[in-house]
């Protein structure tokens, strides 16, 4: 590249600095840099456009356009050339503008004057905030210096952008990071919460992306990089390492031993930028490139690249989670996403959670729900919005999440809080009685669990045991497959706290959206009907067994209860009951004790199950409906799709009526029969199914109290009334009626 060009650069950097240093308000700085970038690349045009909104692009400055048009002139992200520069973060160069495909004409401004066109995406590391465009009479494409010369701009543009330099006269941050904002996202744990916030991994910070001297700045991005290598090859050499993880290392050193990276950060740098935002600005690229590839192992790879900036800034910055800052009171932990061993690590002092990824069944959530803690998913932008230590408001029972509250708000939702806490009060009252209804039937409330830290809800929730035991958080939490003495050790304290009530341990369900860091899974179209739960213990029968000989070990001579995940047929428990039989024998041979009692049964999660042989239903010790698979598969809706998973109601009455066929098929065989899911612990949904026959219901701890104040006091006999009447009204969901009912009764 010539010299002229890298010095023309340097010099517009620096008087983009020296014009963001000066006292002045936002547009003040937003007129004067429009100016000197026209002024400094020879053109007759130079335009700002930043997001009003997620959707809208807003004209905020120009030089050569009519003034009367900034702040009027919006567009929605892809329309015209421009919303295309923002939609797809990759530069629009052209000749002829009109004539480009999409263009829109916005006579507003005075553009039809201009031929060439020049766009690019201002973005902070994936964040987009707007375009820079410039725009010339004379038809001609901008050659690969100035197309590089302004992406350097925009890089420097967006570094200002975070900052605030164009809301504040000041340079503080942004406002963004001062107004209250709500989020609306997508719940994954039910519950209220307030506290401040903690990033997992708190942004790297850039205050300085302009650079007086390149070659101090390339000696410290250097010095970086070695001390980022170094740190790579420290973790290769650790021996606990198993396959898997040597290779995502190997795929780190590769890229952090990449001459192109190094090379490409070094020409950003002699352009302008000091060595952190040279690091933004390829980090910034690596994730428009990731956008725009379809192959899922290269966006895998890309994301190692991504990783690895994260890295390198944190090493040029001093920035990051040991940095001695201290995590506040009721901490809400905001992040980007997060693995399950690194929440556990977390713990119950966390009073909430807020992704910007992550989905209903992730790792993440199990953790949630097995730590009681509320959890929001899919907020938008949310680590980008927050800082640490600002108030936050989690809403789990909505999907929402208001961050920096007015008091209006804070105090509305602080209220709902203490009723709740009221309510729990209420509930603790009836922890000892009985779920009877006023028509004298007994509904039994089991809890879900999945954790040690679990066990004492079944004493202060009222819980009459464990009707779920998700067994597979300790292969998940672990870069390893556990040892059997360790399973058996879990599962021995797991039945000492229990102190004599049921524990259902549900045997490994992996696969789908539950993934064990150290197993890779198969490519499967459809994970969630492929292959999972019961047919991979079947298929892995060495993992199988060792989990069994675990509880059988852990039992120690006690009661044990043992249930398989999404049995499909009778064939299919038929094996895996002779897997826990076989295992007895060899136990008993070996001098072990053996249980004094053994159950052993299914979970109905698929419809085929429900017409199984009667043979079937006669062999299973017990039946458990497991109502999260049972509903999706029933109505072809994913419940990882948050297109669909909200689209069909419980109480459908087809799905009331499918519900049914099952009680009568486990009444006609007097197998037990319990339901089991999310369904259970909401109260309408309870006392609807203990209407149409099931008698036992396991749910999360908070939500025994509940159900249980709500059962007591209706008849399960005039719900079931209020259920056939609407039947044979042609309604197509009880729900209406049921609501209606339930008002009265109250009256």
């Amino acid at each position: 590249m010539p010299e002229r060009t890298e010095s023309d650069s340097r010099k517009l950097l620096r008087r983009l600095r020296d014009t963001l240093a000066v006292p002045g308000g936002g547009q003040d700085r937003l007129d004067q840099i429009t100016h000197l970038i026209a002024d400094s690349m020879g053109t007759e045009v130079c335009s700002i456009y930043l997001f009003r909104d997620p959707e809208t692009l807003e004209l905020c400055a120009t030089e050569g356009l009519k003034k009367a048009a900034v702040h009027q002139t919006r567009m929605k992200l892809g329309e015209g050339l421009v919303g295309r520069v923002a939609r797809f973060g990759l530069p629009v160069n052209t000749a002829d503008a009109p004539a480009e495909r999409g263009f829109r004409y916005m006579p507003e401004t005075g553009e039809e004057l201009f031929s060439s066109f020049l766009g690019l995406p201002i973005q902070r590391v994936g964040e987009k905030l707007g375009v820079l465009v410039v725009q010339s009479k004379t038809k001609r494409l901008y050659s690969e210096d100035e197309i590089y010369a302004l992406d350097v701009v925009a890089m420097v543009l967006a570094e200002m952008t975070e900052l605030g330099a164009f809301t504040s006269g000041d340079g503080a941050m942004r406002a963004l990071h001062k107004q209250p904002v709500m989020i609306r996202g997508t719940s994954g744990q039910e519950g209220a919460a307030e506290g401040r916030v903690w990033l997992h991994e708190p942004r790297v910070v850039i205050t300085n992306p302009v650079a007086d001297d390149p070659l101090t700045e390339i000696d410290r991005i250097r010095h970086a990089v070695g001390e980022l290598r170094v740190s790579i090859d420290d973790l290769l050499g650790a021996e606990e390492l198993d396959k898997d993880q040597k290779q995502v290392l190997e795929a780190y050193r590769m890229f952090a031993h990449s001459r192109g990276w190094l090379r490409r950060m070094e020409e950003d740098i002699m352009r302008g930028l000091s060595a952190e935002a040279a690091v933004e600005k390829e980090q910034s690229a690596a994730r428009s490139r990731m956008e725009q590839v379809p192959d899922a192992y290269l966006r895998e790879r890309l994301s190692d690249l991504d990783d690895l900036s994260n890295r390198l800034l944190r090493i040029l910055t001093g920035q990051g989670r040991d940095t001695g800052a201290e995590m506040p009171e009721n901490p809400v932990l905001v992040a980007r996403n997060i693995g399950p061993a690194e929440l556990l690590d977390y713990g119950r002092k966390l009073k909430g959670v807020v992704l910007e990824e992550g989905s209903v069944g992730s790792h993440a959530a199990i953790v949630a729900r097995a730590l009681a803690i509320p959890l929001v998913i899919n907020a938008a932008r949310i680590v980008a919005e927050a800082l640490n230590g600002d108030p936050i408001l989690v809403d789990g029972d909505q999907g929402i999440v208001h961050l920096r509250p007015e008091e209006t708000v804070a105090n509305a939702f602080r209220d709902k809080i203490a009723m709740q806490a009221e309510a729990q009060k209420r509930y603790t009252s009836l922890r000892g009685l009985p779920a009877t209804a006023t028509c004298g039937t007994t509904v039994a409330l089991h809890m879900n669990a999945g954790l040690m830290a679990d066990l004492p809800s079944l004493d202060s929730s009222g819980a009459e045991g464990v009707g779920l035991f998700r067994t597979e958080l300790q292969f998940l939490v672990r870069s390893k497959m556990p040892q059997r003495g360790e399973l058996v050790r879990l599962y021995a304290r797991v039945l000492d706290a229990a102190n004599g009530k049921r524990v259902a341990f549900r045997t490994l369900d992996i696969g789908s959206d539950k993934v064990l860091p150290y197993m890779k899974p198969p490519e499967e179209p459809n994970p969630a009907m492929g292959w999972r739960a019961v047919r991979v213990g079947l298929d892995k029968p060495g993992v199988m067994r060792m989990q069994l000989q675990a509880l059988i070990r852990a039992a120690n001579g006690r009661a044990l209860t043992v249930m398989f995940p999404l049995v499909t047929e009778h064939s299919e428990f038929q094996a895996a009951r002779a897997h826990v039989l076989r295992e007895l024998h060899r136990e008993k041979s070996l001098g072990h004790p053996v249980p004094e009692r053994l159950e052993v049964g299914a979970m109905l999660e698929t419809p085929s199950l429900a017409y199984a042989p009667r043979s079937f239903f006669e062999l299973t010790d017990f039946v458990s409906v497991g109502g999260n698979d049972l509903k999706q598969f029933f109505f072809a809706a994913d419940r990882e799709n948050e297109l669909v998973r909200r689209r069909y109601d419980t109480l459908n009455l087809t799905f009331l009526a499918f519900l049914e066929q099952i009680v009568a098929r486990c009444a006609e065989a007097s197998t037990p029969l319990s339901f089991c899911g999310e369904d259970a612990g909401r109260p309408v949904e309870a006392l609807a199914l203990a209407a149409i026959g099931f008698r036992t219901l396991s749910m999360r701890p908070a939500s025994v109290g509940p159900v249980k104040a709500l059962l007591r006091r209706v008849s399960l006999d005039e719900a079931r009334a209020v259920i056939d009447r609407a039947r044979a009204a042609g309604a197509e969901s009880a729900r209406p009626a049921l609501m209606e009912w339930l008002s009265s009764q109250t009256a």
